[in-house]
């Protein structure tokens, strides 16, 4: 009894953490979430603008998304992960419309790191965070809430690696909870791919006594390139996802048909993988082309 009443206790610590209601716009009449975005925005614009020299390829495919897309279209841009600075700092670029609440993203954050206590809850949502929950799947509570985002067309934000890396190597294998997003949207978003360096220069993982500095450096050269958003043509992944053939060597999960009549669970596994591997190969060559403006 004693084990399930702290089970339950966690729990509910975990669910006042989240403090969803925080995220609603009229919220105190948005006014703190203007504030917090503000001040973020203005940080970041310090930081990406003044403080170290940002180079910005194809911003304005970037910009024309995020200011006039279709009424009701939501956006979901996918970056590459480089340091725990990446967002809000790849934002902060000239010209870009940091400090606007409105306009600004939403992004799944790390539960663990950023909504570790009431206070960082508050803010974190305050600034337009979704909490995912580390190992608990793609059809968690939160994961639901990000497609929510996107059913109201909004934009949202991922980085579908799933963790940082600061070493200079191809975009790894994706998770899969990016593409079940695409999938079970409403409408289906806009995906637009982006990939950037030097952020890994700005906020690295072990450079201050083994740890991060305790605030971002400057003097660093950072380079974001905007690829073009990426066509999938989801009812014919669907009806060849009916096709696949059931395979017994995995673990079922007991994952929910994603529409009535809908893919079983082996066939959501061959549609997530091969939208997943079409998002990396394209981030992959936006990689590369990157890397070529470099040195050019």
């Amino acid at each position: 009894m004693e084990m399930e009443a702290s089970a339950a206790e966690g729990g509910a610590a975990a669910a006042a953490r989240t403090l969803r209601w925080a995220g609603r716009a009229g919220h105190l009449g948005g006014f703190p979430r203007a504030a917090v975005i503000a001040a973020v925005g203005a940080v970041a614009k310090a930081y990406a603008s003044l403080l170290n020299t940002t180079t910005v390829h194809n911003a304005d495919a970037l910009l024309r998304l995020v200011s006039s897309r279709p009424p009701g279209t939501p956006l979901l841009t996918v970056s590459n992960h480089m340091s725990t600075m990446d967002d809000p700092l790849m934002w902060g670029f000239k010209g870009f419309p940091t400090t606007d609440a409105k306009l600004q993203r939403w992004v799944l954050t790390a539960e663990d790191i950023c909504f570790r206590n009431v206070f960082m809850s508050y803010i974190f949502r305050l600034g337009k965070c979704v909490p995912i929950t580390r190992g608990a799947g793609i059809y968690q509570d939160h994961m639901t809430e990000a497609l929510e985002v996107l059913s109201t067309g909004d934009w949202l934000h991922s980085f579908p690696e799933g963790k940082i890396a600061q070493d200079d190597q191809p975009i790894r294998r994706l998770k899969w909870g990016t593409a079940s997003l695409i999938v079970r949207a409403p409408v289906t978003p806009i995906v637009l791919p982006i990939v950037h360096s030097g952020f890994e220069k700005v906020m690295p993982e072990k450079s201050f006594f083994g740890r991060r500095p305790p605030v971002p450096l400057w003097n660093k050269e950072i380079h974001i390139i905007v690829g073009e958003p990426v066509e999938f043509d989801l009812p014919s992944l669907k009806q060849a996802a009916r096709t696949v053939p059931q395979d017994s060597s995995f673990e079922r999960k007991g994952w929910p048909s994603i529409m009535p009549d809908g893919p079983d669970e082996a066939a959501q596994r061959w549609l997530y993988q091969k939208i997943s591997d079409k998002i990396q190969s394209v981030m992959e060559t936006l990689r590369k082309r990157l890397l070529d403006l470099k040195q050019h």
